[in-house]
């Protein structure tokens, strides 16, 4: 027989005149309740923290989703922009190919050739249809509850292939940059030399006045026999300031038995002009002069009929025309 210590009594009493009831509960059965209850307990508790896991596993997941995406659409935003580059420094490539012939440096093409375009294309980059943005993964992301694993190969070679056309565009426009950084010094340096060349090239009339004797073949007033003049007088009252028509040097300043009171100026690459005949010369020699500045004044030295300017200009030590050099 069991104990009665083997079991518990449960007495609920009804009142004084009647009888309790009593249950009996045995201990094993107690202990079996119990050991269930604190299994279903602690199965809850693993439950319930997996849950938690696995919604902050979810949470994570959507955030990088969309993180993803927000990179991804930067990414594009980025490449849109190094296509743009791309065609900006094509754009300034023709200016400066434009540029080198305007400052001389490559030879003029022909105008009827000079737009000729044609031939096969590859584009840049490897773009299938020549677009920037065929190669460009989509910015949006797989269904929700969808298989990731379905579309994560495609993507994945997707991003590879953006990503590697990325690369190339960007080594293209860092390549192409240094080209056109030399082109460009190249150009600066040219220009600076045209600069100069045209500030030392004669442009304004020395004196104002009027022509009494043109360049060329002439009767001569001396000796009434034909002569080649050299120059071109210009007649002026006397006193009449005579103008640098271009920067540079003196190189000269004297007397000559025909030219009378005489000035010669050096403005480099091979341009000389000379002055003959004034009253008074202002300048020294070695001393530097620019465009417009007073070097003599106007008179009838030397061998003259009148009171006039002989304005010579010398290329590379050759007479020429001075109406070539007389913009104003």
């Amino acid at each position: 027989m069991k104990s009665k210590h083997d079991a518990y009594t449960i007495v609920i009493f009804r009142g004084h005149t009647s009888s309790p009831w009593r249950w009996s509960i045995s201990r094993r059965l107690v202990r079996v309740v119990l050991s269930v209850a604190v299994c279903l307990v602690v199965g809850e508790l693993v439950l319930l923290s997996h849950y938690v896991v696995k919604t902050g596993e979810v949470w994570e997941l959507r955030s990088l989703r969309e993180e993803i995406v927000s990179v991804r659409e930067r990414t594009t935003a980025f490449s849109t922009a190094v296509d743009d580059m791309k065609r900006r420094l094509l754009a300034m490539k023709e200016v400066n190919q434009r540029l080198r012939v305007m400052l001389g440096i490559d030879e003029q093409r022909p105008e009827d050739l000079f737009n000729g375009q044609g031939g096969e294309e590859t584009p840049l980059g490897g773009a299938v249809e020549g677009s920037a943005t065929d190669s460009r993964p989509t910015a949006e992301a797989g269904p929700s509850g969808g298989n990731p694993d379905a579309t994560s190969e495609p993507r994945e070679a997707d991003d590879k292939a953006f990503s590697q056309k990325l690369q190339q565009d960007l080594s293209y426009l860092q390549s192409e940059a240094v080209v056109q950084e030399r082109v460009l010094a190249h150009l600066t340096k040219a220009a600076g030399e045209m600069v100069a060349k045209l500030a030392a090239t004669p442009s304004i009339r020395p004196v104002r006045g009027w022509v009494t004797s043109g360049f060329g073949p002439r009767i001569s007033p001396f000796t009434q026999q034909l002569a080649m003049h050299d120059g071109l007088d210009i007649g002026a009252p006397p006193a009449t300031p005579v103008r640098a028509p271009a920067g540079g040097r003196v190189a000269v300043v004297g007397h000559d038995t025909k030219l009378g009171k005489l000035v010669a100026l050096d403005h480099g690459y091979g341009i000389e002009t000379q002055y003959g005949h004034l009253a008074k010369a202002l300048v020294r020699e070695g001393q530097k002069i620019r465009r417009g500045d007073i070097i003599g004044l106007v008179g009838s030295t030397g061998l003259s009929t009148g009171p006039h300017l002989h304005y010579m200009v010398k290329v590379n030590e050759r007479a020429v025309n001075p109406e070539r050099y007389i913009l104003d």
